[in-house]
């Protein structure tokens, strides 16, 4: 699905040196690396403060502590995601509530986030799937309105534009009051373990955000917070610092796989090839094709005897989780993510994809079909 190796081999001098670095000055933990990732991720994302912990549901964890939510408090979020979106909240004995995203976009719908809105709801945490904003312009409007909180998770959208109706634009991530990502190591920015970072604006939230992410220390053995112990080690920041200077090359020949990909699959009737919206680019952390006439299973099996992976994110959604029953969700409440489930089929996608493995890849596709 992702070819690391090949993105290795092409950075790997660079990797090599940045690492090699840190280990002669064996500062692993906090090292000048650290600060530097976080000073230049502030200026490719045009944001006032970046903080980098130890991965991305740490970072949702954080942004929900900083924020003074208390037990009972709601946060709408949405069925179609990664579970850490859903754990972080109630993890802090906050309330998940749970919506249908678009069946076209894949992300949270605007009009089932007002729709659940009540008097103890607190924060909205929209997802940017698969590389795409969610309607950030309407979310905040909402959030407005009701006084509310909102934490982007933008973990699979690092480097995705968000368009205003005005025509400016802001990067995933930075728009809401604290932004989300993670650097698993098949994300679009990744390292070579686990990582994350929150982002923000506002320069109280960035210094709690500091605090409590090093067990509530403002100062060497002085606990003004109550915290954990949530830090990106410096030989991953050294990493992160080389692929950073390679993402928007990185990012643009996703989107050139994408377009081979929509070029040769569009004219299947038995698939829907993703949606791009008019408000935000697509960086394409995922390609997801959506298969009709219950053949997703089918698809992915023929595909496996020609040694083509693919995944399916997600097979199930976060309503009928068992750890999540006592939310009280039946399986008929969410239609949307149903369907959703049992027809989503993402294809390889990685900066690295040339023409002959996209042509193959969708060859078998429409040979499935008979296309």
């Amino acid at each position: 699905m992702v070819d690391l190796r090949a993105q290795y081999e092409k950075i790997g001098p660079e990797i090599d040196n940045a690492i090699k670095s840190v280990l002669v000055s064996t500062s692993f933990i906090k090292g000048p690396d650290v600060k530097l990732f976080e000073q230049e991720l502030q200026e490719y994302m045009g944001i006032k403060h970046v903080v980098s912990c130890a991965n991305g549901t740490d970072a949702l964890h954080l942004a929900m502590m900083v924020l003074g939510l208390v037990p009972g408090d709601e946060v709408i979020t949405t069925d179609f995601t990664f579970i850490a979106t859903v754990e972080a909240v109630a993890l802090l004995g906050l309330k998940p509530v749970i919506v249908e995203p678009e069946s076209g976009s894949f992300n949270i719908s605007v009009e089932a986030i007002q729709k659940a809105i009540t008097p103890k709801t607190k924060a909205i945490v929209p997802v940017h799937l698969f590389g795409q904003c969610a309607d950030m312009e309407s979310i905040m409007e909402l959030a407005k309105k009701h006084n509310l909180f909102v934490i982007e998770d933008a973990a699979q959208a690092t480097g995705a534009d968000y368009i205003f109706k005005n025509g400016a634009t802001k990067k995933a991530g930075t728009i809401g009051h604290i932004g989300t990502t993670s650097f698993f190591p098949s994300k679009n920015l990744g390292c070579y373990g686990d990582g994350g970072a929150l982002y923000t604006n506002d320069e109280s939230f960035a210094n709690k955000l500091r605090s409590i992410a090093n067990h509530g220390m403002k100062v060497r053995y002085h606990y003004d917070d109550i915290g954990i112990n949530s830090r990106l080690d410096t030989i991953q920041a050294a990493i992160l610092r080389v692929k950073l200077k390679h993402l928007s090359k990185f990012n643009e020949a996703r989107k050139a796989v994408a377009d081979h990909y929509d070029e040769a699959l569009a004219r299947c009737s038995s698939i829907s090839i993703p949606e791009r919206v008019k408000y935000s680019t697509h960086i394409f952390h995922q390609y997801t094709i959506k298969v009709k006439n219950g053949q997703r299973d089918e698809l992915k099996k023929f595909l496996e005897t020609k040694n083509i992976p693919s995944m399916v994110y997600y097979p199930g959604p976060l309503h009928l989780q068992k750890a999540y029953g006592y939310l009280g969700y039946k399986a008929d409440d969410f239609p949307v993510t149903n369907g959703l489930c049992k027809e989503v089929l993402s294809l390889p996608m990685h900066p690295d994809m040339d023409r002959d493995q996209v042509d193959y890849i969708t060859l078998n596709v429409l040979e499935f079909f008979n296309t």
